[in-house]
């Protein structure tokens, strides 16, 4: 059977970036509904580790209380090209 899930995540920090740039935070998620998401790619992650890389996320935002915390993208995510080169004059 071909791999469906091209982008391996190896890390569950590496995880939330890749589902950033899919857009998966557009809207409200809680983490039971991260972790299902993540689980249909075939990334399992222990609980503390994937809470600890949701409080690092710095592309994302989270609301609620403990241990019911939602989490949204604070800005979509946008490919970044080159930067253009700074011309000198002499």
């Amino acid at each position: 059977m071909a791999n469906r899930n091209p982008t391996i995540a190896r890390t569950a920090t590496e995880a939330l970036k890749i589902l950033w740039k899919e857009s998966f935070f557009r809207t409200w998620k809680r983490q039971a509904e991260i972790v299902d998401h993540l689980a249909k790619r075939d990334h399992h992650f222990s609980g503390p580790e994937l809470g600890m890389a949701l409080g690092r996320a710095r592309h994302l935002t989270r609301r609620g209380k403990r241990g019911n915390y939602e989490y949204i993208q604070k800005h979509p995510y946008v490919e970044e090209g080159p930067s253009p080169k700074a011309t000198r004059k002499t």
